[in-house]
This record gives structure tokens, C-alpha cells and sequence, in this order.
């Protein structure tokens, strides 16, 4: 018996827990969608995969829905593997271990992948059951989501005749989404230089932050381990001599970066300097981030005496110039819906390596020009510092359209089923919405899902009432188209 037998509905967390066996982080889809593939061949589905593992999987309308519109289900099948410090845990070959907690659905030491392996669930659910009222439908998984929409992006869409469109991948129950940001990934590279330098070594970490979805939480003050270390390395530098050995800190660029770390070489006899300026830090920290990211935490750790290839003086000047004048965190919020950030950037990934420092933001805004215009911001940075800039994995923004057809015949089903209305709303993240828009001409698309915390963390949490009720809201508006 699995971890989730029992739990309603009962096929959607079967095919959930399946799911988490089959290892699926982004990059590494094969095999998950081989899976969808012999589910399909097994129920006798049609189904159709190309080159980047996206698979279409379609089943005839049911009694009585041969002329109502073909509808299109839609989420991606990759996950952000996340990890806790000191965890064994290998995302290319080990099943997810999973845990209940109440109403609540976890993976011990990792991330659960409920975004959006839940909505993949969904969807075979739906393929699978033969009793459900719906019209034709075509479910279609895509790949590499997580970064930069890549599945989405090299997705035929010509053979879909689905004007309709059910998106899967959000993360609270009863906001039914109708736009999204555009976005891309900015890659900085500045060209460094090492000299050997002799002392006393050190490894300072930041640690203890929350983190989050560098779309959905950008905007709730929490902190940025990058730019953290950013601002300590270069106040340190104002209180004594140091040389920089190494940096790093984050492994994707969409995920607010929780744990950054340099390796410093010294004087011994500056280590009280040190010592003293990274507690009165730690302290200041806690206060200007209280109530978002009250447990950040600096932690020093001695690792040895002798020479070292660290930055030189000119290498490390420009490396400090560049963290303390990156932007990050929101830029702008939107001026026509309150409360909406309209353009932002993350700096996922910091790392030194031995001939230079690599820098990756996910850039963010609902407004193409003003995504534009950060990215060359960043652009002229780089190259003002000798350095080089790339953009990649770029998205079109979802436009907001209000009161769509299906809009209308979405509220009206949540009103029936649960006497109340559903919130309308834009939102800062990315989703795959945008690109089939931009394919799909006429598209009408919302996007909704269940209650889900603290995705692409560690934390990572999925409601089990939600799921169903989403799931129940779900079959009805397909009930409802006809």
C-alpha cells in the first residue's frame, strides 16, 4: 500500500504518488514521459510525444458532449529539486519519500513536486474514468517549465483544436489566474584573475533563510542569500584586508537563494575584526528582515593556514562593485491592478569560478518593454565591468483579458459548487499560459489549482481537502462546457 492510499479522490493521489517513483527534475524528463506514454497506450488513448518530451494524450468527448468545444488540460510534468543540507537524497534515480501531516502531503528532506505534478494527476484521473461528462479533451504535459518554460517553447500546437484552455499550475485554491509575466534568464559573466595569496582561511556562510518562488513571493520581503553576501563581503572589505577564494550560493535562478557561501583568506590578526563585524551584521539582518526572514543566520568556520589562488585586488574590486549594484528583488508594481507586481528579477545562481564569476537573475515583468529594459540595464553592467551578457529561455507575458467566455462559465461553477465567488487574478509569475497564447490564436484560458505553501523549497506543502475540491471544480466546469 502506498503512502496515499486512502486519501480522496482516490485515483488522483494514486497517480500522484506514482509519479513522485519516476525521477523528474527539470533536464531529466525521459523517463516520466515514457510513463504518460504507456498510460495512454494502456487506456487506449491516442497520444503523440516529440524530441523534448512533451506528450498529448486525447480522449473522445463523452455522451451527449460530441459538439460541445474541445478542451485543452494542461500542466508540466518536471519539478525543482531541492534538497536539505546533509541530505542523501539523489534526484536522478531516488522516489521522492513522502509523509502526511495533518491535511497536509510532504517529502521528507526534499521538495514534493506538487508543482505540478499534481495537475499531471489530474489529468489522468480524467483520462482514466469513463463516467465523467466532459467534451473532448486533449491533455497536454510539457517539459522543463521550471526553467524557462522550455517544453512550452518548442511545442508544436498546430495539431490542437482546443480553443479552450484549463491550466493546472497554480497554487491557491479559489483565484482562478487570467495573466501573467513575461519573463527570461539573464547569464553575467565577469572575467576574473587569481593571484596566490598566503593566510589564514575561512568559510563564511549565510544561512537560515526562507526562500521561496522568485515570482510569487518576490514581493514578500524575504531576503536574497546572493545579494546578502554581496553587501557582507563588501562591508568586510571596508574594515580590513581580505582576499576572496570562493563564492557560491543558489542552483536555479526562479528560486529565492537561501544559503550563500565565500571562502576568505586573512590576517590572523584581523580575525577579531571579522568576528565582530559579522555578528553586529547578523544582527542587523535579523532586524531589517524580522517577521520574513528572522533566522538568518552568519556562520564563520576556520578551514586552514597557507597560500591560496584568490581574486587580485582589481578582480576582487570589480566582483564587489558588480554584487552591490545588481538590482534584484521588485523593481515596479503595477499602476493598473493594485497590488501587482508588474517587473522584478532574482539572482538565483552566484558562483566564483577559477577565471570568472558567473551571476543568473530571472528577469520578470508583465510589461515587455520594461522586461526589456532591465535586461539591458544588467547588459550594460556586465560590459561596463569588462564582462559578458546573454539572455535565454525568454516568454511572452499572458495579457490580461477581462470577462472571457470562459471566465464567466468558470465563476459561475465555483458559485454553484460552493455558494461563493472565486478571485479573479494577474499575477507576477510565470506560466506557460503566455506561449500558448501566443501560439494559439482566439485561446481563452484560465489558470487555477490547489492550496500548495512554500514550492520549490524544502518546506514544500500540498492541502489534501484542497485537492479534492479543486478536483470536484474541475469536473464541473468540463460538465459545464457544451
Amino acid at each position: 500500500m502506498g503512502v496515499l492510499t486512502g486519501l480522496q479522490p482516490e485515483r488522483v493521489f494514486y497517480y500522484f504518488e506514482e509519479l513522485t517513483k519516476i525521477p523528474h527534475g527539470s533536464g531529466n524528463t525521459k523517463e516520466i514521459s515514457d510513463y504518460l506514454a504507456a498510460f495512454a497506450a494502456e487506456h487506449g488513448l491516442a497520444w503523440e510525444q516529440d524530441a523534448s518530451n512533451n506528450i498529448i494524450i486525447r480522449k473522445a468527448a463523452s455522451a451527449g458532449y460530441e459538439n460541445a468545444p474541445t478542451v485543452i488540460l494542461q500542466g508540466h510534468c518536471d519539478m525543482v529539486c531541492e534538497k536539505k543540507p546533509g541530505s542523501a537524497h539523489d534526484f536522478s534515480k531516488d522516489p521522492l519519500k513522502l509523509g502526511v501531516d495533518g491535511d497536509e502531503i510532504y517529502a521528507e528532506d526534499t521538495t514534493l513536486g506538487g508543482d505540478d505534478g499534481i495537475a499531471v494527476a489530474y489529468m489522468m484521473a480524467i483520462l482514466e474514468d469513463d463516467t465523467l461528462a466532459h467534451p473532448a479533451l486533449e491533455a497536454v504535459v510539457t517539459t522543463d517549465e521550471e526553467i524557462g518554460l522550455l517544453g512550452a517553447a518548442a511545442l508544436d500546437t498546430s495539431s490542437l483544436k482546443g480553443k479552450m484552455l484549463l491550466n493546472l499550475d497554480s497554487e491557491e485554491e479559489g483565484i482562478l489566474t487570467v495573466s501573467c509575466a513575461g519573463g527570461m534568464t539573464s547569464v553575467m559573466k565577469l572575467p576574473v584573475r587569481r593571484d596566490e595569496v598566503a593566510g589564514v582561511q575561512y568559510r563564511v556562510e549565510i544561512t537560515g533563510l526562507v526562500g521561496g518562488h522568485s515570482g510569487a513571493e518576490i514581493d514578500k520581503n524575504r531576503s536574497n542569500a546572493n545579494n546578502l553576501m554581496g553587501r557582507l563581503l563588501h562591508g568586510l572589505n571596508l574594515r580590513m584586508d581580505y582576499a576572496l577564494a570562493e563564492l557560491e550560493g543558489g542552483s536555479k535562478d526562479n528560486a529565492i537563494t537561501r544559503n550563500c557561501a565565500a571562502e576568505i583568506v586573512i590576517d590572523e590578526a584581523e580575525k577579531s575584526v571579522m568576528q565582530e563585524y559579522l555578528q553586529e551584521l547578523q544582527g542587523q539582518l535579523r532586524g531589517e528582515y524580522c517577521g520574513s526572514d528572522d533566522g538568518i543566520t552568519i556562520n564563520v568556520q576556520k578551514l586552514g593556514s597557507g597560500a591560496a589562488p584568490a581574486l587580485n585586488p582589481a578582480s576582487m574590486q570589480k566582483v564587489l562593485f558588480f554584487l552591490m549594484n545588481l538590482p534584484n528583488g521588485v523593481q515596479k508594481m503595477s499602476a493598473q491592478i493594485p497590488g501587482l507586481v508588474e517587473t522584478s528579477l532574482n539572482l538565483g545562481i552566484l558562483k566564483l569560478e577559477p577565471d570568472c564569476l558567473t551571476a543568473v537573475s530571472s528577469v520578470r515583468s508583465s510589461v515587455g518593454s520594461a522586461k526589456d529594459a532591465l535586461g539591458e540595464r544588467l547588459e550594460y553592467l556586465t560590459e561596463f565591468l569588462g564582462g559578458e551578457y546573454h539572455a535565454e529561455g525568454a516568454y511572452p507575458a499572458w495579457e490580461y483579458r477581462a470577462d472571457t467566455p470562459l471566465q464567466k462559465l468558470a465563476v459561475s461553477a465555483y458559485e454553484e459548487l460552493f455558494g461563493k465567488m472565486p478571485k479573479v487574478e494577474a499575477i507576477h509569475a510565470g506560466l506557460e499560459c503566455g506561449l500558448f497564447y501566443e501560439k494559439i490564436p482566439g485561446l481563452d484560458s484560465i489558470s487555477f489549482g490547489p492550496d500548495m505553501k512554500d514550492i520549490h523549497t524544502t518546506e514544500e506543502r500540498l492541502s489534501i481537502s484542497s485537492t479534492e475540491r479543486t478536483y470536484r471544480y474541475l469536473l464541473k466546469i468540463l460538465e459545464k462546457i457544451r
